[in-house]
């Protein structure tokens, strides 16, 4: 269902052409390493840009510690200044983490490929 609502939700960054994308890995690496899965919303295609980079970029922060992450893209529907707009939602959850209990094995592979 689409938001229509300009102020994010709790857990939501809002990216703008302008971001850092730096920061914003920083701060989406902090997130999921604190349990907290990440809604990213931009508007336009400069914020789309820096926010995939950001992706990214979190991406890179995470994978040394083991934690491989996924993300999702979609449309929601947002109000600023009463106007109508799109914006590109993202969201980043992690994937699985090595070593830590999450339906993943270190053990012998049992699983038959058919």
């Amino acid at each position: 269902m689409p938001t229509t609502d300009h102020r994010p939700e709790p857990g939501c960054l809002k990216v703008s052409s302008k971001s850092s994308p730096a920061s914003v890995a920083g701060a989406i690496a902090g997130m999921i390493k604190d349990g907290v899965c990440v809604e990213i919303q931009a508007v336009g295609a400069g914020a789309v840009n820096q926010a995939v980079k950001a992706i990214a970029i979190s991406r890179g922060f995470l994978s040394p510690v083991g934690i491989e992450i996924s993300c999702v893209p979609s449309f929601t529907d947002i109000v600023i200044d009463g106007e109508y707009r799109t914006a590109i939602r993202f969201t980043v959850e992690p994937r699985y983490t090595r070593g830590v209990a999450s339906g993943i094995s270190d053990g012998p592979d049992t699983t038959t490929n058919l």
